[in-house]
Formats: C-alpha cells, sequence, structure tokens
C-alpha cells in the first residue's frame, strides 16, 4: 500500500547557548538538564500546544553514556515536566544525531503516524568526552584492517583531507579567523537572539571561613566560543595538534562543547488546529558513506543525494550551514562542489561557535531557519561530515 507523504512544518527552533568544553560556562551543567531546559523553552513558543499532544521526542547525542545515557531523550522530558504519556527515543549518528532526529520526526508526521513530534539534540563534552568515558575498540581494528571506520583519529581524517585536496595550513588558518569574524558580527548584531533560550546558571562553592555553601545564579545566553582577539597572526603560531609535520591545529579545528536544542514539528492539520505559523517546512534529508580516512569529505556525497531528492539545485539555495568540524575539511567540501562562499556559514561556524556533537544539527536547525527568515530567504541546507566516515543533509523551506 502506498502512501502519499504529508508536509512536515517546523513552529519552533530553540538552543541554549553553546558553551566551551570542558572548563566553560556549562562545564557544570548536566546534558539532561540542558535538553530539559531547551524542550520547555520549545513548548513555551508554541501558545495553545500542551506537553501532552507531544507524540514523541527524539533526542541525538554522540555519547549517550554516563550523564546523558539511560535514554537521554525521555529522562529530559520527565525534567521538562512533560507528563508521562509523552514517550522519548535516544538515537545516535554522531555528529548528524541533532540533524538525524529532526529528520525521523519529520519522517513520523511524513507518514501520517504522529501529528506533533519533537526533534532534539544535547551533548555535554565537559562531563562525557569525545570517545566516552570507557573506550573499547574491536582488537580487529588494528589486527586485520586498519580501514574500519573508528580506527582514524578526526584529527587525522583532517590531515588527510588536506592532503589530498591541497588545502594550505595560511587557508584553513584564514578560514578560522573568518568564523570568528562572521559569529563575533553576529553576536554584536544580535543574530542568535531568536534561537537562543537563555539558561540560569546557579553556582555552589564553599566558603572556609564561614563554612558555609555560597550560591549564586546568573544568566547565560551568549555562545561563548568566538574570540575577539583572533588574528591570523596568532593562528598562524600554533602548533600542529595531530601530526608533527600538519597543518590542522587548535585554531583551525571546531571547539569542543556543551548545548542542546529542540525543533517542534507538526502536520499542517495540527498548524490550523493550534494556530501557529510556521518558522519553515523540512524538505528532505539524506546521509551517505565515505572511506573513513577522510570522513570530513562526507557532505560531497550527501548533498547531491539530498538535492536529488528534494528537486533543487545547489544554485536554488540560499544559506547553507556546512559544520565546520575542521577548516581542512570545510574548505575541501566547498572546493568540491563548487560552493559559494558566501552563502557558507554567514554567522561564523563550529571553529568558532562550537561543535556540541549530537546537539549540533539541531542548534544548526535553529540558526538556519531564524537567520533565513530575518532575511526572507527560501531555501537552505544543514550539512556536516561524521565520524567514522559518514556525511549527512538536510534540507528547509523558510516560510
Amino acid at each position: 500500500m502506498s502512501r502519499v507523504l504529508r508536509d512536515a512544518y517546523i513552529v519552533a527552533a530553540v538552543r541554549t547557548p553553546v558553551g566551551k568544553a570542558p572548563r566553560g560556562m556549562l562545564r557544570n551543567v548536566r546534558p539532561d538538564d540542558m535538553l530539559a531546559h531547551a524542550l520547555s523553552a520549545a513548548l513555551a513558543r508554541c501558545p495553545g500546544l500542551a506537553a501532552s499532544e507531544i507524540e514523541d521526542v527524539i533526542a541525538g547525542c554522540a555519547m549517550p553514556e554516563a550523564e546523558q545515557g539511560l535514554n537521554v531523550a525521555r529522562v529530559a522530558l520527565l525534567l521538562a515536566g512533560f507528563p508521562d504519556s509523552v514517550p522519548g527515543m535516544t538515537i545516535n549518528r554522531f555528529c548528524s544525531s541533532g540533524l538525524q532526529a529532526v529528520a525521523l520526526a519529520a519522517d513520523r508526521i511524513r507518514l501520517g503516524e504522529a501529528e506533533v513530534v519533537i526533534g532534539a539534540g544535547t551533548e555535554s563534552m565537559s562531563m562525557v568526552p569525545m570517545g566516552g568515558n570507557k573506550p573499547s575498540y574491536s582488537p580487529q581494528i588494528f589486527e586485520r584492517d586498519e580501514h574500519i571506520a573508528i580506527a582514524y583519529g578526526m584529527g587525522i581524517t583532517a590531515e588527510k583531507v588536506a592532503q589530498q585536496w591541497s588545502i594550505a595550513r595560511a587557508d584553513q588558518d584564514r578560514y578560522a579567523a573568518q568564523s570568528h569574524r562572521r559569529a563575533v558580527h553576529a553576536i554584536d548584531s544580535g543574530e542568535f537572539g531568536e534561537e537562543i533560550a537563555s539558561f540560569q546558571l546557579v553556582e555552589r562553592a564553599p566558603d572556609l571561613l564561614s563554612r558555609k555553601v555560597v550560591i549564586t545564579q546568573r544568566t547565560v545566553s551568549v555562545d561563548e566560543g568566538p574570540r575577539r582577539d583572533t588574528s591570523l597572526e596568532a593562528l598562524a603560531r600554533l602548533r600542529p595538534a595531530f601530526a608533527a609535520r600538519g597543518t590542522v591545529t587548535a585554531g583551525n579545528s571546531s571547539q569542543t562543547s556543551d548545548a542542546a536544542a529542540a525543533v517542534v514539528l507538526m502536520s499542517e492539520a495540527a498548524l490550523k488546529r493550534y494556530d501557529l505559523a510556521p518558522l519553515g517546512r523540512y524538505l528532505g534529508y539524506a546521509v551517505a558513506g565515505v572511506p573513513p580516512e577522510i570522513m570530513g569529505i562526507g557532505p560531497v556525497a550527501a548533498v547531491p543525494k539530498v538535492l536529488k531528492q528534494v528537486g533543487l539545485r545547489l544554485a536554488d539555495l540560499d544559506w547553507i550551514e556546512l559544520n565546520e568540524a575542521f577548516a581542512a575539511q570545510t574548505l575541501a567540501v566547498i572546493k568540491e562542489l563548487a560552493l559559494d562562499p558566501a552563502k557558507v556559514n554567514p554567522l561564523g561556524g563550529a571553529i568558532a561557535l562550537g561543535h556540541p556533537l549530537g546537539a549540533t544539527g539541531a542548534v544548526r536547525t535553529a540558526t538556519l531557519l531564524h537567520g533565513m527568515r530575518r532575511r526572507a530567504q527560501k531555501y537552505g541546507m544543514v550539512t556536516m561530515c561524521i565520524g567514522t566516515g559518514m556525511g549527512a543533509a538536510g534540507v528547509f523551506e523558510s516560510l
């Protein structure tokens, strides 16, 4: 039996500010609490929609263990005060987990299985480091076939991309400096104001003289990563981080980060029922595999796939959120796909704004939808490379 796909609309897309890991402003905030905050903030932007009417919460997390284990989607929605009747599911596709969650939420609506679903993501790289707290690799990776995906460290894959696509160190540093400049300008211009749900930090510290615990509170609403003092000279002084004679440094790589985001999607019938105005419409999503040793080139395989699926050309896109895992792979993707640099990350990217792994796709979806709406643009894309050799891309229409 064939089905006619329905449209899935985005009515809210919010995120926390992004904190630097492991010593930034959100270092002591649990990832389930971050996600609960994003869920509550997203629901608050949908007047008339009760939490009991949400049919599923799908949350991405790249390292779903420890503080962000135990099905963090379900835990967080209960922490947010959603009723027991709302189910939750945690999914993992590494760096595209947040975008994958949005796509899965949209698919449930498009298939007619649900009317209102939240796609989200959360990651605390302060509490759960990349690779998790207890990395355990199959011995076959080293004994039989080093091509098995996880054998290559992410930094080494970036070095291999830089070599294969002839991306010079100077070009990587220039791109990194541009990412910071764009992000700082965006913050100063209030570009992220609509998408960020301010977070109240409660911090406790012992006072040895009074023998009491001093509790302080402050509200954070600005991303912590962008640096106003970044310069080409400062970036050029940094040593290679992954290979002795390499070109990839801490300065031209994405920042480890903490954040959460939530995107509320619904059917056209639900839009009318709740009398809500959509931010945009979900058009499609694609994922593709590439050789693990050059995982950063993943979008080169995924982008043409999703464009064919939705019937658009690159020229039709007004805005492209290309996750900057490394400047080397970002520049290689731009070069290989012949992307217009002016359309790529106009507000800066992960080199400046951070890459909270499983949350990034949902974070960048919020940035894209609010940014396109302010500029009266029509089509946009979120795309990223994925560890172990994959790429993902999602396309949205602004309304």
